[in-house]
């Protein structure tokens, strides 16, 4: 079946949705969460926390990993805990709906529709977050995958211009205070910047206003695509940023943002990411980045569907 409701990672209620290709797992006693996506007979690319899984109904918010729904910007708000089971609907022919429902004293319900294509490794992921009180209030969605230790994010740059001809800047990079642009787990390259997590290492975080609308993961063996939209001239969080990356230890977000809007009270907000895996043999190479981009391209081209 291409969704089924199964016990897993130590809860009892998990969404399982599968198809030739990939499979996902999204809990139904705490969340929204997505803890699982793989090819079909792969390792699991998303990082969950194994001393948190399986647990529920904690007072305080817990990390668990995997992909979860925040609000933005981060303040206490954003650390509402989800900890309660969701609401949820499975849709054909490989789709589900959950919710978490709206609590004091924040009101805020937070939706994901989850939808895994039927030929390929690729899951389409809309994000909703509607105010539910009786306040006007101000935020954007933001979207946190929390991805496996070992691997090396790429972050593609717009092409190099002219000093010549282009007399504009082309791009926003926002430091957060506690980022080392010494660090050497950063990698600026021409085409693309870099960065892998290791072990032992503090945070660093960075935000863009990303035009180019994907970000890739790589681990031994496949390469996960995570692809958003920016949208022009809409006034996005962190001093303009729909794209964030956040590190410390082996850990590794890849976060994307929606633009922030005033919600009057029955308002929503919410941005719709496509993920998909692609299979990689050997190692990746990333010191021609000419070449890298080149073999990345046709990749890109093929995450949209539905």
């Amino acid at each position: 079946m291409p969704v089924s409701r199964i016990a897993a990672l130590g809860w009892e209620n998990c969404a399982h949705l599968s198809n030739d290709h990939a499979e996902l797992l999204v809990t139904l006693d705490v969340g929204p969460r997505i803890l699982h996506f793989a090819l079909t007979g792969g390792d699991n690319v998303l990082r969950a926390f194994a001393d948190q899984v399986g647990t529920c109904g904690e007072k305080e918010f817990v990390a668990r990993g995997g992909h979860r729904l925040w609000v933005s910007p981060e303040t206490e708000r954003t650390y509402a805990p989800d900890n309660s089971s969701v609401e949820y609907e499975l849709q054909a022919p490989s789709s589900i709906h959950v919710a978490n429902p709206a609590v004091a004293p924040w009101h805020l319900r937070k939706e994901m529709i989850i939808s895994l294509a039927t030929d390929r490794a690729a899951v389409r992921i809309e994000h909703r977050i509607t105010n539910e009180g009786e306040r006007p209030t101000e935020i954007a969605s933001w979207g946190l995958t929390v991805m496996q230790p070992g691997g090396l994010e790429l972050i593609p740059q717009p092409p190099l211009g002219s000093h010549d001809t282009e007399f504009l800047p082309n791009r926003v990079i926002v430091p957060w205070t506690y980022t080392d642009f010494s660090d050497d787990r950063w990698r600026w390259g021409r085409r693309f910047i870099f960065l892998q997590p290791k072990a032992g290492r503090p945070a660093t975080k960075i935000g863009l206003s990303h035009r180019e609308g994907w970000v890739a993961y790589a681990l031994p063996g496949v390469v996960f695509v995570k692809a958003f939209a920016y949208e022009e001239g809409a006034v996005y969080p962190d001093l303009g940023c729909n794209f964030e990356t956040f590190s410390k230890d082996d850990f590794i977000e890849l976060e994307a943002l929606s633009p922030m809007k005033q919600l009057a009270p029955g308002e929503a907000i919410g941005h719709t990411e496509r993920w998909q895996l692609f299979p990689m043999q050997g190692i990746l190479e990333t010191n021609d980045e000419a070449a890298l981009a080149r073999w990345l391209t046709p990749l890109i081209s093929n995450i949209s569907f539905v």
